[in-house]
């Protein structure tokens, strides 16, 4: 009995180790699963915190929205006025008048600003406004042919030869046939523009996969690297008069059609700006 005691104390004291460093590292587990935790959760709240700003930052960006779509509203009720008063001085002066031809300068001045204003309350308008599709079954290759058809003779105007290039077959495409046929119509007068003395007009279709590819390139300036990533922005444009949002406006048409508008260009040899929509 004297020898088993000094043998069960020692196993004791080993167990009582052995469950000393057990507890030891569950302590240890237990205090970095409570770090771990604590860091979830602070993440978990700052991401509470962002997606309430984020909301707070919607709601704003909604109420500025109809602000600032009713202010337009205001201006151009006035502006309307302003416009027809302009017309209804001019019937009123007097071709006799010594200072007929210089007041006659200076109203057409006024006017053709006036309606340049107009102008730009209608495509900011049509921009912040909503854009409610009227979707039909529609073969993409009709209405290209339709609008080379309308465009042509201005091409030739501006001596821009134009070539069309259809698939073989049907392209059929879930589209508004008059916001599609809009976008494509901006994309050909830009590159109308693009080439002030001339060149050459693509627009090509084709299919790619489940998708209908539509390309309009032209063989005009081209677009330099740094504003590639800034022509969809609204209100950004590099040419004289314009408002910067017909390349938006035709970005947020194809979007809302499911779809997306990219540009590829090289100074100096011509822009290609693509669509692609999800075939039918």
């Amino acid at each position: 009995m004297n020898h088993f005691l000094p043998g069960l104390l020692v196993g004791l004291l080993g167990s009582l180790l052995v469950a000393a460093g057990l507890a030891g590292v569950i302590l240890s587990r237990l205090r970095q699963v409570r770090r771990r935790m604590r860091r979830t959760l602070a993440r978990v709240r700052a991401a509470s915190r962002r997606r309430r700003a984020r909301l707070r930052v919607v709601q704003r960006l909604a109420e500025l929205g109809t602000l600032t779509g009713g202010l337009a509203h205001e201006i151009k009720n006035p502006l309307s006025t302003v416009l027809l008063n302009l017309q209804l001085l001019q019937e009123d002066l007097d071709p006799a008048d010594p200072a007929y031809s210089r007041l006659t300068a200076r109203l057409n001045t006024v006017s053709r600003e006036a309606s340049r204003l107009r102008d730009i309350l209608d495509d900011f308008l049509r921009f912040a406004g909503k854009i409610e599709l009227r979707r039909e079954k529609a073969d993409l290759n009709v209405l290209l042919e339709e609008l080379v058809d309308f465009f042509a003779p201005q091409a030739q105007l501006h001596h821009v030869q134009m070539r069309f290039k259809p698939p073989a077959g049907p392209l059929l495409v879930n589209v508004d046939p008059r916001l599609f046929k809009q976008t494509i119509l901006n994309l050909m007068i830009n590159a109308l523009q693009a080439m002030p003395g001339g060149g050459e007009l693509i627009l090509s279709a084709a299919v790619a996969g489940n998708e209908a590819v539509v390309d309009v390139i032209d063989t005009g300036k081209g677009i330099p690297a740094d504003d590639l990533d800034k022509i969809f922005h609204a209100y950004y444009s590099t040419k004289k008069g314009g408002t910067g949002l017909g390349l938006a406006m035709a970005q947020r048409i194809i979007q809302e059609h499911g779809g997306q508008l990219a540009v590829k260009s090289e100074p100096g040899k011509g822009s290609d700006f693509t669509v692609r929509l999800p075939c039918e």
